[in-house]
């Protein structure tokens, strides 16, 4: 299923937070949506999923939230998980959209996404006793269990060890080699050039970059928006991107 966004706009007050902005993601694609703090990342973001009144048009916002909620999988930042339940069947609650996990397929989504996470001997441990990175990895397996065509992932590597964060992006990436459509949220721009296919860049509400890892992380987009100076090299094992210092000229 596709992500169409067509002059997307969100206001405060009469401040534009998310300014025009226009964009498809198609299935098979992950792409990373970057840029400063305050860029307008995760507005735009719950904007498409219609959790933010905007202007323009979301291709998900237009939906009937029942439909919506078939149709995509949200994984915002927050990563507080109050409830006191077992793993299994707090990832089971994103069977909710497709009348729950009691039998079948539900149960069969629910196992896949335990043990893609890597939390199969979680699965009957009260949820509130993991630690930070493992509620977020639970979180991400609740994401996964929905097996909804879009993914939307809103900064999903945050608070995540090397290892975790490594593993998570590969599943992302497998999400969308199997034909989903995968929008996520990114600040550490190595993990996003090594595994995105596509990456988006917003800079004060605006969509001011897109195009592959390669064509994107270039000083032009570096310095002006980010303020940063990067080494960024072809290896054998991929792209290798890493900051090096700062530099002037950051409008973020």
């Amino acid at each position: 299923m596709r992500l169409d966004l067509r002059d997307l706009t969100v206001l405060r007050g009469a401040c534009p937070v998310v300014d025009h902005v226009t964009l498809a993601v198609e299935p098979g694609e992950f792409v990373g949506l970057i840029g400063p703090n305050g860029a307008g990342k995760t507005t735009l973001m719950r904007a498409a999923m219609g959790l933010l009144p905007a202007n323009g048009h979301s291709s998900l916002a237009a939906l009937a939230p029942e439909a919506r909620a078939r149709a995509a999988a949200w994984l915002p930042q927050a990563r507080e998980i109050a409830w006191p339940m077992a793993v299994a069947d707090l990832v089971a609650l994103g069977r909710l959209p497709h009348g729950g996990a009691a039998a079948g397929p539900g149960l069969a989504a629910v196992d896949r996404a335990l043990d893609r996470m890597g939390l199969g001997a979680f699965r009957d441990r009260r949820a509130t006793e993991l630690s930070g990175g493992e509620q977020a990895r639970v979180l991400i397996a609740r994401a996964l269990a929905q097996e909804a065509p879009v993914l939307l992932a809103d900064e999903p590597t945050a608070g995540l060890d090397p290892a975790a964060q490594i593993g998570a992006m590969r599943v992302f990436a497998e999400e969308a080699a199997g034909g989903r459509t995968v929008l996520a949220a990114l600040h550490d721009l190595g993990l996003a050039a090594r595994h995105c296919t596509r990456l988006l860049v917003l800079s004060g509400g605006r969509l001011v970059a897109d195009g592959a890892p390669r064509a994107v992380l270039v000083p032009e987009v570096l310095g002006p928006v980010f303020g940063i100076r990067a080494h960024l090299a072809e290896t054998a094992e991929g792209l290798v991107f890493q900051p090096l210092e700062t530099v002037g000229g950051a409008d973020g």
